[in-house]
């Protein structure tokens, strides 16, 4: 204490004194102003206007503007990219249609004085700068997430489907350049400039959607699944050179004039193949794991980024190329590559790229589309982009002998254009081979064609005739026992195999046990999926090989994780669906509810609170909406498992309040056939004694003595409770113990809460 006192004192004397010598100082060199003409407020009320003064000029300096413009297209691009998450659209479609709500085409005409403030012409420039450095880096990952070994592997098909897919739509593109060149392209361009930019602009398909879509809805490990997203890698790298040889045509002039820049960047692309990328190779081999990856290291990488896009920027093929380009070279170690995009994926995605959206929609004027037309032109443009795309792609695919369904499906994914479309259209208005009209036509092609990639594979799915998917190959089988475990974590994941494995363990080769793990949309891109994968996996898939139990695993990426494990199990047609306690996946929903309740209910100190009436716990959480949700879209039983450290499955005790119950005699069935269990059937109401409940017990006694036996309410005691490994219950007798406060619950060991499908909640 004499310690902190004696430290206080001497600060005190500190500040003091040196306060004192600033005051002196400061007093002094007022004298030095006379004669020099200085500006001092005269009174109180100046002291306030040159406040007000101060801030308006903060308000509109340069920095000041800037940060405000990033505030507000952030938290617009957020809001609009959550509703079409929320309506099963790509984030990227709520960021485009942020970037025209916030132009002149909305905030501009119904809010001008607030656009003028928000966006002056004079502030476009360091925005502009800023997205530039945002697609550069977008690009660079762009280029790492494309695995080269993997398009040499799947080849053949894929390159007659994407080549096509180029092809058709940029001849069409030129054809339609012909009939609108004399109405819409600048003064002083030339035709093929112009032709050019609208076939490339026809040919683009974006690749970092097309992958998001494809893992959302699950068939990125499916034939198709693997051969639309080689064919659109494989379009990305030929759309990106043609793109490179399009803007030397038109920085040229001509094709002859374009020889020499095309020559540099032929010699440009040998050089970055041949002498850089096994130099980023061997410093990969060399510091393989993020533990050992320095800064210095990291600025290598980065510095060969930047490198490059000077280089392609100098040359005159955008340095967009060259941040492609970079992230095709890097080292072809996949965990790598994803320590890199991990270091630069949120400030490109969430920072950076709303930038260049905005950038884009202040550029779109939908408002100089004022005639009848205009719009037939844009929808020309539109139908133009689908023929050539989708039917092209579609052709391609069924020429090479997919079938009809899936061929259309390539069709439909081939023809999502995207983030990717717009870098082509703003590298063409930069150019001045686009016009403001045709630039906003080409926009709104742009965003239309991506928001229909859905729909049209949902339509797809319904009118064709459903082939059976390779991940549901072993689902399909009849006469199977099929349980279906959804697992948050692979340590839950174990646990729920463990358990069903108890009621399939010697019917291993007619059942079908199938783990199923999804992730939310937003936490993973196409280099660190199958990484991800397989981490997620291999616990379990280990545990699996030790019970000796066959297994069927199930990845899916999806936007409505509750809504994806009710519709796989009513597709798969299941015998039971297990879930457990997971905050990643049921936090918050269903299951969370459910099981945050039932969590603190067998709580003995909050048991015994609500029995003396100090904490209110049986709300109104158990039956809100959502629970009702999962249970009525399961058109099959689910399983919802509290663990409470189960070992073993040897003695189960199986509640019976009501005749309802009956079904879970055929639980107990299979768990005295498959594992040789104990079975204490648990009479609460006195249903079992005089019912058909009693005559199957019966039955199942006569094939297996001793294994299942009766108890009555007024015998249960702690002791045979503790003696239990499991207890299995259904929903409704699970509700109905906790609305009566049943004061067993205090000791009540691992619980499996089943409903048998469709209950309503």
């Amino acid at each position: 204490m004499k310690r902190i006192r004696n430290i206080a004192l001497v600060y005190i004397l500190i500040i003091g004194c040196f306060s004192t010598l600033i005051y002196w100082i400061v007093c002094a060199g007022e004298k030095l102003q006379s004669g020099r003409n200085v500006n001092t407020p005269l009174n109180e009320s100046s002291h306030w206007f040159e406040f007000i003064k101060t801030i308006s000029l903060n308000l509109v300096h340069p920095l000041a503007l800037l940060l405000a413009q990033i505030i507000t297209i952030i938290i617009v691009a957020r809001f609009f990219g959550w509703i079409c998450k929320k309506i099963g659209q790509p984030t990227v479609i709520g960021e485009m249609v942020a970037g025209i709500v916030l132009g002149p085409s909305f905030v501009g005409m119904y809010f001008p004085g607030f656009s003028a403030s928000l966006f002056p012409a004079q502030s476009l420039g360091n925005l502009q700068f800023l997205s530039q450095i945002g697609l550069i880096l977008f690009m660079f990952m762009v280029g790492m997430e494309l695995n080269l070994k993997t398009l040499r592997n799947r080849a053949f098909d894929a390159f007659i489907i994407s080549q096509t897919s180029i092809i058709i739509p940029f001849s069409l593109g030129m054809g339609l350049a012909y009939f609108i060149y004399l109405s819409f392209a600048p003064k002083g361009v030339q035709f093929l400039s112009f032709g050019l930019f609208i076939g490339i602009a026809m040919s683009i398909t974006a690749f970092p959607v097309l992958a998001r879509i494809v893992q959302e809805r699950g068939i990125h490990k499916t034939r198709l699944g693997a051969i639309v997203i080689t064919c659109a890698a494989i379009d990305d790298i030929t759309a990106w050179c043609l793109l490179a040889a399009v803007i030397a045509i038109t920085k040229a002039g001509s094709f002859a004039s374009s020889v020499y820049i095309i020559l540099l960047a032929v010699i440009y692309v040998l050089l970055m193949l041949n002498v850089v990328k096994p130099f980023l190779n061997r410093i990969g081999e060399l510091y393989p794991s993020q533990e050992k990856l320095s800064k210095q290291i990291v600025a290598v990488f980065f510095l060969t980024l930047i490198l490059s896009s000077y280089v392609t920027e100098i040359i005159g093929i955008h340095a967009l190329f060259g941040a492609f380009m970079a992230g095709t070279i890097m080292p072809d170690n996949m965990k790598f590559r994803n320590i890199l995009i991990e270091k630069i994926e949120d400030v490109a995605l969430v920072l950076l790229l709303p930038l260049f959206f905005v950038f884009t929609g202040l550029r779109t004027e939908i408002g100089l589309l004022d005639d009848p037309y205009l719009w037939k032109i844009a929808g020309l443009i539109f139908l133009v982009a689908v023929i050539g795309k989708f039917i092209g792609s579609a052709l391609a695919a069924r020429f090479v002998g997919q079938n009809w369904r899936d061929s259309l499906s390539i069709g439909a994914l081939m023809n999502t254009r995207g983030l990717m479309e717009l870098v082509v259209l703003n590298i063409g208005y930069d150019l001045g081979v686009l016009n403001p009209q045709i630039f906003a036509m080409m926009v709104i092609m742009a965003l239309l064609t991506t928001f229909m990639t859905g729909p049209a594979l949902d339509l797809i799915g319904k009118f064709s005739k459903k082939e059976p998917n390779i991940a549901f190959e072993e689902i399909h089988q009849i006469n199977k026992y099929k349980v279906l475990i959804s697992f948050a974590n692979p340590e839950k994941g174990k646990i729920l195999l463990r358990l069903a494995n108890n009621f399939v363990k010697k019917i291993n080769n007619n059942a079908s046990v199938t783990v199923m793990h999804l992730s939310p949309n937003n936490e993973l891109n196409q280099v660190n999926i199958n990484e991800y994968e397989y981490n997620s996996f291999a616990p379990v898939i280990d545990e699996s090989k030790i019970l000796n139990q066959k297994i069927t695993t199930l990845f899916k990426v999806s936007n409505d994780i509750i809504s994806e494990i009710a519709d796989v199990a009513n597709k798969g047609d299941y015998d039971l669906l297990l879930v457990g306690l997971g905050q990643s996946i049921f936090e918050g929903s269903l299951l969370g509810r459910i099981l945050g309740f039932t969590t603190r209910i067998i709580d003995p100190g909050h048991l015994i609170n609500a029995f003396t009436g100090k904490e209110k716990l049986f709300e109104k959480s158990l039956f809100e909406e959502s629970t009702r949700l999962i249970l009525s879209k399961s058109e099959v039983p689910v399983g919802i498992f509290i663990n409470r450290n189960m070992l073993k499955t040897e003695v189960v005790l199986i509640p019976i309040l009501d005749f309802k119950d009956v079904f879970l005699i055929k639980y107990a069935q299979r768990l005295i056939s498959n594992c040789g269990a104990q079975i204490t059937i648990f009479d609460l109401n006195g249903q079992v004694r005089n019912s058909e409940i009693k005559e199957l017990i019966n039955m199942i006694a006569q094939n297996a003595p001793n294994h299942i036996n009766l108890l009555k309410e007024s015998e249960i005691s702690i002791d045979i409770l503790k003696q239990q490994d499991l207890v299995i219950i259904s929903l409704e007798s699970w509700r109905k113990l906790i609305e009566k406060q049943t004061p067993w619950l205090v000791n009540i060991p691992s619980t499996l809460i089943i409903s048998e499908g469709n209950t309503s909640g």
